[in-house]
């Protein structure tokens, strides 16, 4: 996948666009993320146990400024509005052999829609895309996040590791969970749902 593509935007489903952060789109991300737009449920699934700060238009502005056009780094546009952010990492460094992604939708009223779902299969497709020699991409959440559970699960990941009572958030202790696909694996699901649609 050419990285232009997502620079420009990609239309994945009708209304629902993937496109890279660009310099005017840092106000309204910050409005839906921490502003006046913002619900703030979402920070009560994205790792709480780390007790982020709710950042600051000045404090944001300065993050994310570094994430403008990275290719590891996408909005999440729905309907003309941006409602959440992919991301990916390399666990492992500068090795650059292990690779983990994130998902937000912030707009708690989105959730159980689809759009997560539909967001991430445009993901992992283009990471793959992106980096040809990589044989696996993850993610990490934590069994209070049961959302994410169930979007690795029908993204069609697999449940890799569960290290249990690690993630300890108001007064109760919680499992680090993994899940993972693999490019084979991911390459048969997209032959799969080629196969059902002709």
């Amino acid at each position: 996948m050419n990285d232009n593509l997502i620079e420009e935007g990609v239309e994945i489903r009708n209304g629902l666009i993937i496109k890279s952060i660009q310099k005017e789109d840092i106000l309204e991300l910050w409005q839906i993320s921490y502003g006046p737009k913002s619900d703030l449920h979402w920070m009560s699934f994205n790792a709480p146990y780390f007790e982020e700060p709710i950042l600051s238009w000045e404090e944001f502005s300065r993050k994310i400024s570094l994430k403008i056009n990275q290719p590891n780094v996408a909005l999440i546009i729905f309907q003309n509005r941006i409602i959440g952010m992919l991301s990916a990492y390399w666990e492992d460094g500068k090795l650059q052999k292990w690779l983990e992604f994130g998902i937000v939708i912030y707009d708690s009223k989105l959730w159980g829609r689809g759009i997560g779902q539909d967001a991430l299969s445009f993901w992992l497709k283009h990471l793959f895309e992106t980096y040809p020699k990589i044989q696996h991409i993850g993610f990490t959440t934590w069994s209070g996040n049961q959302g994410m559970m169930r979007l690795g699960e029908k993204s069609g990941l697999k449940l890799e590791g569960q290290i249990r009572k690690v993630r300890y958030w108001q007064e109760t202790w919680y499992d680090s969970i993994k899940y993972g696909i693999l490019r084979e694996e991911l390459k048969k699901k997209i032959k799969k749902i080629k196969g059902a649609t002709t």
